[in-house]
């Protein structure tokens, strides 16, 4: 796919999107901190980068991809440069191990959305492990919530392969709890997966705050 199609294809299930919304929504364009990952390996490079951003246009991040860096120290660049931080991927084994933490990071950043950047491999080869990824995600999403939280699932193309004529993201779907876990739905990597984003952000509808798109 090429960036323009890629383009395309965001913007068209953006509109899509916000047709479906029985909401008013006030859209927050965001960067998302993955994409220029290889910049973001210090603080030093953070700090930079992060003016950059700014410069940009952007007033908002999703933190992803990050060096190591203190989340105070963090927070305090944020501030400073007028970003918000309006979501993150957080690494799925942090939610088993250490919950408690991400709590208190993202209460930190005023931060509500908690994602998950991708599921583990070792869930990936069956309808039973997608199934068993979607019930504990579930937990992990009752216990962000009764702390003001919201997990969110961001999916790339593999959970696209089905089992039993049925997709993983279909599994998913029908499994998580809905007023546990919602969508980051990367519309990039729904038709990578060779689904319709319009198809799926409209399966989604009510249960996606944070739409994602990339140019590959």
């Amino acid at each position: 796919m090429t960036q323009y199609e890629s383009l395309n294809t965001t913007l068209v299930a953006l509109y899509e999107w916000l047709q479906l919304s029985n909401e008013v929504i006030v859209v927050k364009i965001a960067a998302q901190l993955y994409t220029i990952r290889d910049f973001l390996k210090t603080p030093s490079d953070i700090l930079a980068s992060l003016q950059r951003v700014k410069e940009i246009g952007y007033n908002a991040v999703q933190v992803s991809g990050l060096g190591p860096i203190d989340a105070a120290e963090l927070k305090q660049m944020t501030d400073d440069i007028g970003l918000t931080i309006c979501a993150t991927h957080v690494p799925y084994p942090q939610l088993q191990s250490d919950i408690k933490s991400v709590i208190e990071v993202h209460q930190l950043w005023n931060c509500k959305y908690v994602g998950i950047g991708s599921m583990p491999d070792s869930y990936r080869s069956s309808r039973e492990g997608y199934e068993a990824f979607a019930r504990e995600a579930s937990e992990y999403g009752r216990v962000l919530a009764k702390e003001g939280l919201k997990l969110i699932y961001h999916n790339h193309n593999f959970e696209y392969a089905k089992f039993d004529g049925v997709t993983g993201m279909d599994i998913l779907l029908q499994t998580f709890d809905p007023a546990a876990v919602d969508f980051e739905l990367d519309v990039y990597w729904v038709q990578a997966g060779g689904a319709d984003p319009v198809q799926w952000i409209r399966k989604v509808a009510g249960r996606m705050k944070a739409p994602e798109g990339h140019g590959g």
